[in-house]
Formats: structure tokens, sequence, C-alpha cells
């Protein structure tokens, strides 16, 4: 048994509201982990539920949306099983006390394979609360039609180097809000444009995280790890190749 928001959970963490999302389950000793690669591979990730009880299987996930539709009208605690023929697993039976669901496993190749991070030595790292997420965010949604965020390392006032998130409009002179981070910062000052709206996507499906974290690499790449009692979730965000700041 699962509970139906731990599965949506679990769910949208690698979904991220795209339209379109291929992957496959594995599960092994009760561990379900799901690789990704967002559709305009500007994200990488990973998500892992340590309790996952279901027998080992890899379950290819075609249609993420209609999953998540079927999902939405049960309630409480759901028992997933499997039907196979063949030794090929063929649906993913979905129940809770009102409803039985089939959801039709797809040809694994039909799933496109996952891209790999070679990580670099991070420059920066910075702790995150959830008052930083619920604020960048924020910041977000106040400039949603634009979708450039700039990640900047400069001085303050007392000459310590701090972490500016800059969202901005495509003029570069209005409408900007910046938003402050201090950690351990190794690198001197950078400017480096990243995609806002999937920045903010990871942000709002990781909102329950006991332990978070936010590393940077003046290469280009930030590394976003959340860690809750039994989801973890991993994120590597590409910069933006080209940008309106």
């Amino acid at each position: 048994m699962i509970n139906k928001m731990l599965l949506q959970s679990i769910i949208n963490k690698y979904y991220l509201g795209e339209e379109e999302r291929k992957v496959n389950w594995n599960v092994e000793n009760n561990k379900l982990q799901i690789d990704f690669t967002s559709i305009n591979k500007e994200v990488i990730g990973q998500v892992i539920c340590e309790d996952f009880n279901l027998e080992d299987s890899e379950l290819p996930i075609f249609d993420t949306k209609k999953l998540l539709n079927l999902i939405n009208i049960t309630q409480g605690d759901l028992l997933l099983e499997l039907e196979k023929e063949h030794q090929i697993y063929t649906k993913l039976k979905i129940s809770d006390q009102d409803f039985n669901l089939n959801y039709a496993l797809a040809d694994p190749l039909l799933i496109p394979s996952t891209g790999t991070v070679t990580e670099p030595e991070w420059d920066c790292t910075f702790e995150l609360e959830k008052e930083h997420l619920i604020n960048l965010v924020k910041a977000k949604n106040a400039l949603s039609e634009v979708n450039d965020m700039m990640v900047s390392i400069e001085k303050d006032p007392n000459d310590d180097y701090v972490c500016k998130f800059i969202f901005g409009d495509e003029t570069g002179y209005n409408n900007k809000i910046t938003y402050q981070l201090v950690g351990d910062i190794n690198i001197k000052e950078t400017k480096l444009p990243f995609n806002s709206e999937i920045f903010k996507n990871i942000l709002n499906v990781n909102k329950e995280f006991d332990e978070g974290t936010l590393y940077l690499s003046g290469r280009g790449l930030i590394k976003m790890v959340f860690k809750s009692e039994t989801v973890n979730s991993t994120y590597y965000l590409v910069r933006k190749e080209q940008s309106s700041f």
C-alpha cells in the first residue's frame, strides 16, 4: 500500500508539469528509482523512494500525465499490483476502496535513455530552508511572463561574497527582483543565466523537504538535492545558452 499523496509527490518530482515525460520506474528490494531528462535537456534528475512496496520490476511509463490523471480520482491508501504476459509487465493496476484502475505500460524501447552528468568541483554550497523556496517561488511568480533568471556571485556592502538570484524582464532595466543567499562561496564575481520556470517547478514540488542543498559551479551548472523521510530527489540544471540579460 502507498498513500495517494505520497505517490503523487513522487511523480510530480520528476514530471515537473511538462506535457510529456517518458521514464522507467525501476523497483528493486522495495526501492523505487526514476531517472529522467527534461524535454529541452536543461535538467537531468533522479527521484528515489526508499519504501516502495512493489515487486522487483522495470516499468516503462510512456505518458506520465495520463498516469497522474488516473491517480487523481483516487483517495486514501492505494494498492499497486502488476500484470504480466510472457514475463513482460503490461499493466500497472491501482486500486482504492472505490476504484480499480489499469495503466498500460509501454514498450521499453519507446522510453528514451537518460543522460548522465559529470559533476564538476562545486564552487558554492548553500543550505536551503523552506523560507528560501517560498521566497524564490514568489519572486518568479511576480514576473511569471519572463523565464530568465540570472545567478550572480558578487560582493555585498560588507565586502563579503553573496549569491543573488535576479528575475527580470527583457529590457534589462525594469521590473527586476533580487533574492540573496549566503553560504560557502569559493568563486569570484560571475553571472550565469538559467531557466526560471524550470527552477520554480523544481522548488514547488519539493516544498515538503527536510534537508535541502544547492550547489553552483562557475562552469554553468546548478545541483539541487532534497531529502525527506522516504523520498530523495536530485536535479542538475544547465545554464541557458541565450538570455535576455
